[in-house]
């Protein structure tokens, strides 16, 4: 599989280096404005791309993936204002989009724990709702994507909170996020409920990269020959949990 690399930041670095560990060769690599204008003209040579890049050049990486009729992977966050519209357009254009908020197979695992464990809290009022998460300093949105689908996801099954906000919160029917940027952190999440008398705590903790870099080239090697648009759970569903059966 020719792979092109957008975004040759630590994610982008890590990708590559399992990708021709696993014999898949990196194409083309473009991290700038410049190299786009000096290689970009390299995109269709590629069988898939793969990017994690920054809120600000995602979305025209994907139309120039699009207009190449490149399939194009993403786990860059922080632009789901635009993510209907453009999932729209590869559902009419017949192209192809995989995107997730977060590639680690252990999140995903832990979105399903966080949706159960919201229903069956739903009938106990008396504990207050919060979510914590954890990043590197150089990570551009806050929330993050995974806080923001923890978030929406307790939110449709607890039906205690209308809306989420990135802050603590005095008002009931707001669910807070408080977010922290550090130094050496891969990400961790926290959802707590906790009432007067005790606290209950689901958390993630990535130990490093290398989690998402495996689960970014799974979907490139699943979703290629793939029409529409597709997230983790598309792949999960079809692969790993019927395996496990």
């Amino acid at each position: 599989m020719k792979i092109a690399l957008l975004g040759y930041g630590r994610m982008g670095q890590e990708i590559e280096k399992l990708a021709l560990k696993k014999g898949h060769r990196i194409c083309l690599i473009i991290d700038s404005l410049e190299d786009w204008e000096k290689d970009g003209h390299l995109l269709p040579q590629a069988d898939i791309a793969i990017d994690f890049t920054t809120p600000t050049s995602i979305v025209d990486n994907i139309y120039r993936c699009f207009d190449a009729n490149i399939p194009i992977v993403t786990g860059t966050t922080g632009w789901l204002d635009e993510l209907e519209r453009v999932r729209e357009d590869c559902l009419n254009r017949k192209l192809t989009l995989f995107f997730s908020p977060n590639f680690s197979i252990g999140v995903n695992l832990f979105f399903e724990l966080n949706r159960r464990l919201a229903d069956i809290m739903s009938k106990w009022s008396n504990y207050e709702i919060s979510i914590e998460e954890t990043h590197p300093v150089h990570k551009q949105d806050a929330p993050s994507g995974t806080a923001i689908v923890l978030a929406n996801d307790i939110i449709r099954y607890s039906e205690r909170k209308d809306k989420w906000v990135n802050e603590a919160v005095e008002n009931p029917e707001e669910l807070g996020i408080k977010s922290y940027r550090t130094d050496n952190v891969p990400g961790t999440h926290l959802v707590r409920y906790e009432s007067e008398d005790d606290s209950i705590e689901i958390v993630h903790t990535a130990k490093s990269r290398r989690g998402f870099a495996v689960g970014a080239i799974l979907a490139a090697e699943w979703v290629l020959g793939k029409k529409g648009f597709f997230e983790l759970k598309d792949l999960l569903s079809s692969q790993i949990f019927t395996k496990q059966k």
